[in-house]
């Protein structure tokens, strides 16, 4: 199991940051080109000892002469990055708590089960439908209290790696701190790879809460990035962006 779920995750970060498995696998800072992206674009990233800035073709020139000899914290600083997010895979013993809550009923819903949630609302972390019912969502464990949802853990095949499923969890305000969201996403986690599937979770850098649910659940940090910067005239930096391009 920890050959697949490594193996997965390079996938995904070896096609987003147009790496292959060695380049990830080593050390310093990697330059790569996203030439499918049409607008500006810079995403910066760091596995293991490697760190990737990865850019469209009209910022790569410029982006690279700023940063060039910059160490990681430098290059994850630099002004144009808009936050950090940490991505966490299943450990060693990726489950944690088991112990199904008190005063709650939980049940396991796969694929098709899901669409008996449709018109759900204010989990968007973890199930989410659009205006015509549909959902990205294929597999999700909810609780129940008095017969209303009160948290769901919910993973997505939103990747373009096969098998590769990203995890979030919602629980409602007055059932935090409880542990409920510790025992959903630990079920999932336990579901999923049952049938090797790999879930990975994201937490913001200043999300301490999500971050300690992912490791009272067994999960590991595995890389950080940078929020995708879209660099449409939006930004507050567009002064220094209009430096960068060629």
């Amino acid at each position: 199991m920890k050959t697949l779920i490594r193996t997965r995750t390079e996938q995904l970060l070896s096609r987003e940051y147009v790496l292959d498995t060695a380049e990830l696998n080593g050390k310093g800072t990697l330059w790569t080109v996203r030439k499918d992206l049409k607008g500006p674009h810079i995403k910066i990233m760091a596995y293991r000892n490697c760190v990737a800035v990865c850019t469209s073709q009209d910022l790569s020139a410029g982006v690279r002469r700023l940063l060039e000899n910059k160490s990681r914290d430098e290059i994850f600083e630099c002004p144009f990055v808009y936050g950090q997010t940490i991505h966490y895979i299943p450990g060693s013993d990726p489950v944690g708590s088991l112990r199904e809550p008190v005063g709650c009923q939980c049940e396991f819903l796969f694929e098709k089960e899901i669409l008996t949630l449709t018109g759900l609302v204010g989990f968007e972390n973890s199930l989410s439908f659009d205006r015509n019912g549909n959902t990205s969502t294929k597999a999700v464990y909810v609780a129940r209290a008095d017969g209303k949802i009160i948290g769901a853990a919910g993973a997505a095949a939103e990747t373009c790696v096969d098998g590769l499923w990203e995890a979030g969890v919602d629980v409602v305000e007055e059932y935090r701190n409880g542990g409920l969201g510790t025992y959903l996403v630990s079920r999932l986690t336990q579901e999923l790879l049952r049938r090797e599937i790999v879930p990975f979770y994201s937490a913001s850098v200043t999300n301490i809460g999500s971050q300690m649910v992912a490791a009272r659940c067994g999960y590991i940090p595995a890389w950080v990035d940078t929020f995708g910067t879209i660099l449409d005239g939006s930004s507050a930096y567009e002064r220094i962006v209009g430096a960068l391009s060629l």
